[in-house]
């Protein structure tokens, strides 16, 4: 190498998961609103305009470039603070080609999400559960029955304003011989404990007043 010549670093490779997402973006028309990687670039993350989920999970599963054949799970998240506070988050696996993809959709309290359970069929299940839990309705699911709370009971329990307490509690009534409902009371205040043990809470220990009475004084 001349003296005049400097050293040219190789570019770095483009990541496999932004180039798998860039080409699901282009197929899917305008479907997609942004590509993101999370954790590193180890996870690609996809967010989808609403009305358009059908289509973008139709071509997910048949384009054999992306092969997701698999819907892993269905969940949701609460941002109290946002116009559309929930999202709707779709786990889909590619068998095929050994990739993840996660799919995310935005709604608010009455807003309905379209169903896919059309295009995966255990997709029912998963959509029960997050209308369950977060009272997001799906447009298309006839089976949006609860699943993890008891029959007849009101409100969805992982809304950030939801009470911790919940709004009733159940027992079993001697009198009625059966499991009776009621307003949730209290007995003292609810409270948030820290978890330290005593000796991590305790800052002083009795005696420890002695070690000043004892010390020595040094050299003036």
């Amino acid at each position: 190498m001349a003296e005049n010549e400097t050293a040219v670093e190789p570019a770095a490779p483009e990541n496999p998961l932004r180039t798998l997402g860039l080409a699901i973006a282009t197929a899917a028309g305008g479907a997609v609103n942004d590509v993101e990687l999370a954790r590193g670039g180890k996870e690609l993350v996809l967010r989808a305009r609403r009305d358009a989920l059908p289509a973008l999970m139709l071509l997910l599963r048949e384009d054999p470039r992306f092969a997701c054949e698999q819907c892993v799970d269905i969940c949701g998240v609460d941002w109290p603070e946002r116009p559309e506070r929930f999202e709707i988050v779709y786990n889909l696996l590619s068998l095929a080609h050994n990739h993840r993809v996660r799919v995310i959709v935005t709604t608010d309290e009455a807003t309905p999400v379209p169903s896919v359970a059309g295009i995966w069929a255990c997709a029912t299940w998963y959509e029960r559960e997050t209308w369950d839990m977060y009272g997001v309705v799906f447009d298309g699911q006839s089976d949006l029955r609860r699943l993890l709370t008891d029959y007849g009971f009101e409100g969805h329990p992982l809304r950030k304003d939801f009470p911790l307490t919940g709004f009733v509690e159940l027992r079993y009534d001697e009198e009625l011989k059966r499991v009776a409902y009621s307003p949730v009371q209290l007995t003292q205040e609810f409270r948030n404990f820290d978890y330290m043990s005593p000796w991590e809470a305790m800052t002083t220990l009795p005696g420890d007043e002695k070690v000043h009475l004892n010390r020595l004084e040094g050299p003036a």
